[in-house]
């Protein structure tokens, strides 16, 4: 099974800023619906609430130490490694991790592909993506994408591979 990280950030380093996204991307939202739909999501319980309901077509694993509401389509799990282990029994070939914060820290060193989008703005946050060692990891496809009339800023999808 792979673990890919699907994230957008800003040149800062910023994810998030007060539960929310500090900005709006149209083709970066269709390209990670695009990416995701018919998988598997694995995401902390804040970036779960912060989005406010499952996402269609994908199998949702939310990560909490507490105890979340029984919903039948949502799975639970106290942490990613129990999360893995449910999606290599259920013989999922890619799952990905869609935030937060200590999530995609905790997932990073044993992550195969990181999809990420960089924005290029500078803006508040409280809500960080670690730096990525480019000693561990190679960027082998850049798509870049212009400011237009839906799109505030430029931005540029990066697909990454740890290096072998």
């Amino acid at each position: 099974m792979r673990l890919s990280l699907v994230v957008a950030t800003a040149r800062n380093h910023v994810i998030g800023f007060e539960g929310g996204i500090p900005w709006r991307l149209p083709d970066d939202q269709r390209f990670f619906r695009r990416l995701t739909t018919g998988h598997a999501v694995v995401m902390g319980r804040k970036t779960f609430e912060s989005i406010g309901r499952a996402l269609p077509n994908r199998m949702n694993l939310v990560l909490s130490r507490g105890v979340l509401p029984d919903r039948e389509d949502v799975h639970v799990f106290s942490n990613l490694a129990e999360a893995e282990d449910w999606a290599r029994q259920h013989e999922i070939t890619e799952l990905f991790v869609i935030g937060g914060e200590a999530v995609y820290r905790d997932a990073l060193d044993r992550a195969d592909r990181i999809y990420r989008t960089c924005v290029e703005a500078e803006p508040e946050g409280d809500v960080f993506f670690p730096e990525i060692d480019e000693r561990a990891w190679q960027c082998i496809e850049r798509v870049p994408h212009a400011i237009d009339d839906r799109h505030a800023h430029a931005f540029c999808i990066e697909t990454w591979e740890r290096r072998r």
